[in-house]
Order: C-alpha cells, then sequence, then structure tokens
C-alpha cells in the first residue's frame, strides 16, 4: 500500500498516529476503568444512604 502525504502537517499526524497508537488505546482502557469505578462508588453511596435513611426512620418509629 502506498499513500501520499500532501503536507507536513498530515505527516506528522500519520506519524503521531503510528507512533502513539498503543498509547491511546491504553488511556482509553483507563478512562473507562475509571468511570466504571466511579459508577460503583455512587452505587455504594446510594445503598449506603438508603441503609442510613432507613436506620433512622427504624429509631423515630
Amino acid at each position: 500500500m502506498r499513500m501520499r502525504i500532501r503536507s507536513v502537517g498530515a505527516a506528522l499526524r500519520l506519524a503521531e498516529s503510528v507512533l502513539l497508537a498503543g498509547g491511546q488505546q491504553q488511556a482509553r482502557r483507563n478512562a473507562w476503568a475509571a468511570v466504571c469505578e466511579n459508577r460503583q462508588y455512587a452505587a455504594d453511596r446510594r445503598h449506603d444512604a438508603r441503609a442510613a435513611g432507613a436506620a433512622v426512620e427504624s429509631l423515630r418509629g
């Protein structure tokens, strides 16, 4: 496969995509892991808040 590169900018973008492809994939995996972890923390906080609310209600009633 032969490509014709028309500008220095295009050549730099091509080189960057080849050299950094693995790093971008790792960055995406890290970002997704952080999203999943944040969702789990949020679910835990909701669960803890419900449990605390139930405990307060049992003390009142």
